[in-house]
């Protein structure tokens, strides 16, 4: 711990004799011992302790917080931002020589089988699993299975 220290106040010494040689290369002649103490003191000063942040979906809430209620945060800020809705069907590998050899009547394998439930992606998350239904002469899907809200909510940690 001495020895630390002797470190410490060797290194403070070397730092206020770098100084002291700066300023007189400067043309500083005012410039005394006590001003390089004061200088080092600033320097030497710890940053102040951050506060913690606190976690958007967990702990209590300022309670005068129009964003939550009783039942969580409020929802309603976010309810117009569009997503990407996609059906996927199946999916495959192929090489480039086959991708370049595709034309028109080309039939692609999937990894699906005939009838199996179709994945319901938003953004790319899987939210359900569904089948294809036809709706006044247009492709539709009904939900079968729906991911829970917290297993969702567990995927995206």
């Amino acid at each position: 711990m001495a020895d630390e220290n002797q470190t410490t106040s060797a290194e403070e010494q070397a730092l206020a004799d770098e100084w002291a040689a700066a300023l007189a290369e400067s043309g500083d002649d005012d410039a005394n011992q006590a001003d390089i103490d004061a200088m080092l003191a600033d320097t030497a000063k710890p940053a102040a302790p951050r506060a913690p942040m606190e976690e958007f979906a967990g702990g209590a809430a300022p309670s005068n917080s129009t964003l939550t209620n009783l039942e969580g945060p409020n929802l309603d800020v976010i309810l117009d931002i569009p997503v990407s809705i996609s059906m996927e069907v199946g999916n495959t590998d192929i090489t480039i020589r086959n991708l370049l050899q595709l034309n028109q009547g080309s039939v692609i394998e999937l990894d699906r089988l005939a009838g199996e439930p179709l994945d319901v992606l938003v953004n790319g998350t899987l939210i359900a699993h569904g089948e294809v239904v036809v709706v006044n002469e247009k492709f539709g899907i009904r939900l079968t299975d729906v991911i829970s809200p917290s297993e969702r909510i567990k995927k995206l940690r």
